[in-house]
């Protein structure tokens, strides 16, 4: 059975104004799902289905209810695709500590509140996907992004451990870094840099939106229920 096939279900997906998360939110909704998202500012995303909340990610407050109202409106809530991300892309000596918490904020903190919203509501419903953001930055060590894969690499830790924390509820816990992929975060990388990152995989081309949701696809699956803890690198990347 693919995802595809597990409805009725809803499934929160955090950044979904533009680039991967508005992407997704299209994709999922294309197939039938019942989707809620997320961003500081309004979306002109248009669906039946669709449910857009304004809301900083590291806002425990709005956090907590956005997906209490999600669960109130649909109560079949099931997937939690965490995408809410940002960018620095700087030498470390010319980071400010405001760039470097804000990036955490984002990133790291963003993502567990969600992970942990989402399993407080779903503990007592023996299902549930989570999906965590991170990136090919963290294992390939790329210069001028410290501050970015510091924060993806907290996000890994916190995927291996919550996939521990929520095992027994029956929410799996997962992963997947993405490869570069043409969306407003990749604007501001020199072509240099890009070309020099794509060298580094294994499988050397720009990433597609249809491998990303490939990725996501496999993850909230019925049938990966035995698959908990893991990151997928895409291109070919390894840790």
């Amino acid at each position: 059975m693919s995802a595809s096939n597990q409805l009725p279900a809803s499934l929160i997906i955090t950044g979904s104004r533009k680039g991967l998360g508005r992407a997704l939110a299209e994709y999922y909704l294309q197939l039938g799902w019942q989707v809620a998202g997320c961003s500081r500012d309004t979306s002109d995303l248009e669906h039946p289905d669709y449910r857009h909340y304004c809301l900083d990610v590291a806002d425990e407050v709005a956090v907590s209810q956005m997906v209490s109202s999600v669960q109130r409106e649909w109560g079949n809530l099931y997937g939690l695709i965490n995408n809410a991300g940002i960018a620095s892309m700087n030498h470390a000596v010319l980071t400010p500590a405001a760039t470097f918490n804000r990036i955490l904020a984002t990133n790291t903190t963003g993502s567990f509140l969600f992970c942990r919203e989402f399993a407080k509501r779903l503990r007592r419903e023996s299902s549930g996907r989570i999906i965590n953001f991170s990136t090919v930055a963290e294992p390939l060590c790329l210069e001028g992004e410290s501050a970015y894969a510091a924060s993806k690499a907290a996000v890994e830790s916190l995927t291996r451990i919550l996939a521990r924390e929520f095992a027994p509820f029956s929410i799996t816990v997962n992963a997947i870094g993405p490869t570069p992929i043409d969306t407003d975060l990749l604007r501001g990388v020199p072509k240099p840099k890009l070309d020099d990152l794509l060298r580094r995989q294994a499988i050397p081309r720009m990433g597609t939106i249809a491998d990303l949701c490939n990725a996501t696809d496999f993850f909230l699956r019925t049938q990966s229920d035995f698959i908990t803890g893991q990151v997928l690198y895409l291109g070919g990347v390894s840790a």
